[in-house]
């Protein structure tokens, strides 16, 4: 990557990192993707679905947003995996220069109030933090907001209270202003172009995990994951890029295998399929995909299985 961004238009150049925490399953990826205008984040309805710091670049005019998606929180279970994802969560924390702490409009949990308290801590007390009160159209009433947005800024010191939908581009496009004046001025850190720091082959086992998830819904739990053992492209100089990709789906026991392969092999190939579908919309490229299945019991309380696959 050139080290050199395009000139900006106009003014001074803003640039500046913004964390998006909050609780497991509050809509977190879903605020990035649309923040970024493309999809950089993997989303389902599976709690942790995040494991990995994901940084989503959006530039507009003269400001390059740098958000920076975490894994939420984790409340239960005190295996290694949660403990890692917690420390990816507190070491993003103290390098952003603004926060987005997302709750559900209306709602706030136990797990919430964990999270919150991770941002009143020492060092994480001055940087501005944002409530975006998400899901906004799932309230039965709307005006039910307003006593809620009283008691949170009860709880904290909120800098901004942006009640809003993530679906809805109207509102994305308020959050940007509303973010944009947070960001310090300073050259930007990435091309003009840039969407996400993330390789390929990082986003194509997040893809898998996610078509993992989806397609298993709450039969499989959550300790399973997905190793990238090859990635290559066939033919630079092809049109399109043939990319072939070989990949491996950790389980923790031998049912957890059963069902992601599913009766005669049926669920792993849907995987596979929609996995290849949604990066082949996403690259513009020809994807040659083959899953496996291992069983590694308890690699989510091994610290050495952990790092092997990826975990910070």
């Amino acid at each position: 990557m050139n080290d050199t961004p395009s000139a900006a238009p106009g003014g001074p150049q803003r640039c500046g990192l913004v964390a998006i925490v909050g609780r497991p399953n509050v809509g977190k990826s879903t605020l990035l993707n649309a923040l970024v205008g493309q999809k950089v984040s993997i989303t389902s309805d599976k709690a942790q679905t995040t494991r990995h710091r994901i940084t989503g670049i959006r530039t507009l005019g003269d400001a390059q947003f740098v958000f920076v998606d975490t894994p939420g929180f984790q409340t239960r279970h005190g295996q290694a995996l949660n403990r890692t994802l917690n420390r990816t969560v507190q070491a993003t924390l103290a390098d952003v220069d603004a926060v987005l702490f997302v709750c559900e409009a209306g709602r706030f949990s136990l797990a919430d109030a964990q999270v919150l308290a991770l941002l009143q801590g020492d060092g994480l007390a001055a940087k501005p933090v944002l409530l975006v009160a998400n899901k906004l159209d799932a309230l039965a009433r709307r005006q039910d907001v307003l006593p809620w947005l009283k008691g949170m800024q009860e709880r904290h010191a909120f800098a901004e209270f942006v009640p809003m939908s993530a679906r809805k581009p109207g509102d994305i496009e308020r959050l940007l202003e509303i973010v944009a004046k947070y960001l310090p001025e300073q050259e930007w850190l990435y091309e003009e172009d840039a969407l996400t720091d993330r390789s390929e082959r990082f986003m194509a086992g997040e893809m898998i995990r996610e078509k993992l998830f989806r397609l298993t819904g709450d039969e499989l739990p959550y300790t399973s994951t997905v190793v990238v053992e090859q990635f290559e492209e066939e033919d630079p100089d092809a049109e399109p890029r043939r990319v072939r990709i070989t990949a491996t789906i950790v389980v923790e026991r031998d049912a957890h295998k059963a069902m992601v392969i599913g009766d005669g092999g049926e669920r792993i190939k849907r995987i596979g399929s929609e996995a290849r579908q949604e990066l082949e919309r996403l690259w513009g490229a020809r994807v040659f995909l083959e899953l496996w299945v291992k069983v590694r019991s308890g690699w989510a309380d091994d610290e050495a299985h952990l790092r092997s696959y990826g975990y910070e």
